[in-house]
This record gives C-alpha cells, sequence and structure tokens, in this order.
C-alpha cells in the first residue's frame, strides 16, 4: 500500500489501534523480555501508533533517566501519544514525521530502535533504508528489537496467514495494508547479530515475529 494511502488510513484509524492489544501484547511481552530497557538511556521508536509501548515502557521498564523518542507518520497517532506520554514530561518526545524511512537523531545517539507492527507496512527500498539508519542511530552494541506480523507455524495460524494474505492481495486497507514477513531475513549479518527470534501466536490464530538483534560495527567496505 501507498505510503500515503497509509498515512490517510492511520489518521482515521486513531485509537482505535489499541483494541489490536489481543494479538500484539503477546509479542510486545516477549520483546520487552529481550530488549533489556533497563540499561538503557535513549529509546527510539519508529512508528509509536498510539504510544501505548512508549508509556508501559517509561512506566515500568525504563529507569527514571531514561527518555524515550516517539516517532510517526500520522498526526492522528502523534496527537495521542503525545496525551497518553505528558506526563513523562521531558523524558518523552513525540516527532510527526512525513513517513521517511529515517530516524530524526544524531549517529550513534540511541540504545535501542524499536519498530513494531511497521515493517510490515512497508515496501522493500523502505525497509532497507529503515534498518541501515538504525545501525547509523545505534551506539556500537545497541539493540534492533522487532515485532510484526509472520507467517504461521501451526495449522490454525498458517490458515489465518492464508485467509489475510488473501485478503491484502484484494485489499490491502481490509487489514491495515499489513502483511507477513520474515523480519529477520532482512538483517545483514555482517551488521546484525541475532539476539532471538521466535515466533509468539496470539490465541493459536495469528503469529507474529519477535526480532532482537545487537549493532555490530561498520562493515570493512564502509558502508553507513
Amino acid at each position: 500500500m501507498p505510503r500515503g494511502a497509509v498515512i490517510r488510513f492511520y489518521d482515521q484509524f486513531g485509537a482505535r489501534q489499541d483494541h489490536q492489544a489481543w494479538y500484539e501484547k503477546p509479542a510486545l511481552d516477549a520483546l520487552v523480555d529481550h530488549a533489556g530497557f533497563d540499561t538503557c538511556g535513549h529509546v527510539v521508536e519508529f512508528g509509536c501508533g498510539t504510544g501505548q509501548l512508549a508509556a508501559d515502557c517509561l512506566a515500568r521498564h525504563l529507569t527514571g533517566r531514561a527518555v524515550w523518542t516517539a516517532t510517526d507518520a500520522s498526526a492522528t497517532m502523534c496527537r495521542l501519544a503525545a496525551d497518553r506520554l505528558a506526563r513523562f514530561g521531558n523524558r518523552a518526545r513525540v516527532i510527526h514525521t512525513d513517513g521517511s524511512p529515517a530516524l530524526p537523531v544524531t549517529d550513534g545517539d540511541a540504545d535501542r530502535v524499536v519498530s513494531t507492527y511497521v515493517l510490515d507496512l512497508m515496501d522493500k527500498n523502505d525497509i532497507l533504508t529503515l534498518l541501515a539508519d538504525a545501525h547509523r542511530v545505534l551506539i556500537p552494541g545497541g539493540l534492533l528489537c522487532l515485532t510484526g506480523l509472520t507467517f504461521g507455524s501451526t495449522p490454525l495460524s498458517r490458515l489465518t496467514v492464508a485467509l489475510w494474505r488473501r485478503i491484502y492481495r484484494n485489499n490491502p486497507v481490509r487489514v491495515g495494508g499489513c502483511r507477513p514477513l520474515d523480519m529477520a531475513q532482512w538483517l545483514d549479518p555482517e551488521r546484525w547479530q541475532m539476539v532471538t527470534n521466535q515466533t509468539v501466536t496470539a490465541r493459536g490464530l495469528v503469529p507474529s515475529a519477535v526480532v532482537v538483534a545487537k549493532r555490530l560495527p561498520n562493515p570493512h567496505n564502509g558502508r553507513p
């Protein structure tokens, strides 16, 4: 689905995104278990939605000195996230972007880069650009933390994914522009060391990938 269409969809979808917690939260809980948020000082989130993950982590998992930079291309989502995160004061910053796969952070300024249920909305070039930019902004040894729809590993979840993909092919708007991805395959082993790659299936139906990878030093060829 084109970037502009995705932004328009989520501008209209708004707070209803929180209703997806029934299948997103199990994967997000697994992500938090492996993200080591208690040891980091700056988290950058690409595609923050309503700010629910940021609020949970700031309240429960980060130290009182840690800060969270949340970005989103949807003006509606940024407003909702800003309202939800206002209680954290200057520990939380919400930035409205144009949807390009770039992070508004200087080189090596982040301990964690987080993106949940966003890569499955993006085209190939944007995914690769985002991953390269995540590598740029992370400190050496910093963690890239991803979740998103993936392929089923059980008969029932494979049936769910088959139906989802059929709907996506016919009318991607009906599934919010999302489609299942094998996110781990996008990570260049010269740049990323896998920490965890697991599938969490909510209620036996909807499979989500949970991927955490450590930033490696720049490859010898000098790519950013």
